[in-house]
């Protein structure tokens, strides 16, 4: 895939081996640092880059990554959900939590089944967490036609779910990524706590889409909580940037500081 997508990319801009940023979780070891440079060096790059996801998405976020004053991402993508706090083009404080959007589907997957004697597929759950799902009680709930497999005959059979099941279905998954927050803010240095008062919690990855998380946050931690621009979108465009002004930015790749 790596390889494939280096030939596109040098064929369509008339380039040679080019250099490459790759987004990594945080906490990555050296060991699976060299797999991953030496994977997209094979693939056909000149140079390998790599970038903290939360950093990656921080940057995607328009935060000031290297400023003196701390700020805090907390991204929630598919996989894993990842908080940071930044200053000075550094991660100072950071926790990966291996609960994010994956998991909250499987949870409304294992709900539907175990109350509702209903099997549905992880792209149908996907659909129900992105429609109805909610961290706290929406001021209307909302409520939405699903089609499964009956678990008793076999046999196709329609449901209507509202949010306040899938609230239920998701609540103990959302309540560890609120801990793993809390916990981020708690081993922030105190000096970085007072900025992050003042400037808040930014969310990022689909995660930060599901309705009242950023409001469940904000009454958690006693901090504004605001959601980034596009949020999906917030580790591609980071990296992106990253790649676009390497030479400023050099000081947030994990293995551009180890060089030094």
């Amino acid at each position: 895939m790596l390889k494939n997508l280096i030939e596109k990319v040098s064929r369509r801009y008339n380039a040679g081996k080019p250099r490459v940023v790759v987004g990594v979780p945080s906490g990555i070891t050296e060991v699976e640092e060299r797999a991953v440079e030496e994977s997209v060096i094979q693939a056909g790059a000149k140079e390998v880059y790599l970038i903290e996801e939360p950093m990656a998405a921080a940057i995607g976020a328009s935060i000031e990554v290297g400023e003196p004053s701390g700020s805090i991402i907390v991204d929630i993508g598919g996989g894993t959900t990842e908080v940071a706090v930044i200053s000075l083009g550094g991660i100072v404080v950071s926790h990966s939590l291996r609960i994010a959007g994956d998991e909250l589907d499987e949870d409304i997957v294992n709900y539907i089944k175990h109350e509702m004697n209903l099997a549905i597929g992880e792209t149908t759950a996907e659909q129900i967490k992105m429609e109805i799902g909610c961290a706290m009680p929406l001021m209307t709930e909302t409520s939405m036609e699903v089609r499964g497999r009956d678990l008793g005959d076999g046999l196709p059979r329609n449901i209507i779910v509202t949010s306040v099941q899938i609230e239920e279905a998701i609540k103990e998954s959302i309540t560890k990524i609120v801990e793993i927050v809390k916990l981020t803010l708690e081993k922030t240095p105190p000096e970085l706590a007072s900025d992050i008062m003042e400037k808040g919690i930014v969310l990022a990855g689909g995660g930060a889409l599901i309705k009242n998380l950023d409001k469940l946050i904000s009454i958690e931690t006693g901090m504004p909580v605001y959601i980034a621009e596009s949020p999906l979108e917030c580790v591609v465009r980071g990296t992106g940037k990253t790649l676009e002004d390497l030479e400023r930015l050099k000081t947030v790749l994990i293995n551009s500081r180890k060089r030094k």
